[in-house]
């Protein structure tokens, strides 16, 4: 079949590759319970923090309120406390929210993948 100049076959493994690769972050919305499990960043077995994709400092603000929903403001990923506190070192709040405010984007910059794969090789101790 085609439709809008692909075919069929082309548009199923396009919205399948999406799918698996949105599958790695698991993008959800702020809770209060805690989270355990591998970093999607990282892929350590840590417990996990909640990191907004829009930063919080930023959801008073009339341009974010206007612009996004309260539910797509409240997105967020789990990760770890390292990963977390990397990329907010990083990056301010208004880089975050603008240029890595998805999953994908944070795991595409070159730092902070850099920085992901030196704590892939850490090892820290929760016990």
């Amino acid at each position: 079949m085609y439709a809008y100049g692909l075919y069929l076959d082309s548009i199923q493994a396009l919205v399948f590759s999406v799918s698996n690769s949105m599958s790695k972050y698991h993008v959800t919305f702020a809770t209060r319970r805690s989270a355990a499990g591998p970093c999607p960043f990282c892929q350590r077995p840590q417990p996990l923090t909640f990191h907004h994709l829009i930063p919080r400092k930023l959801h008073r603000r009339r341009r974010y309120q206007r612009n996004f929903s309260r539910e797509s403001l409240s997105k967020g990923i789990y990760t770890c406390r390292d990963c977390h506190d990397a990329i907010h070192r990083t990056y301010d709040e208004q880089q975050l929210a603008a240029t890595y405010a998805s999953p994908e984007a944070i795991d595409s910059d070159p730092v902070l993948r850099r920085h992901f794969t030196w704590l892939s090789r850490q090892r820290r101790d929760y016990g």
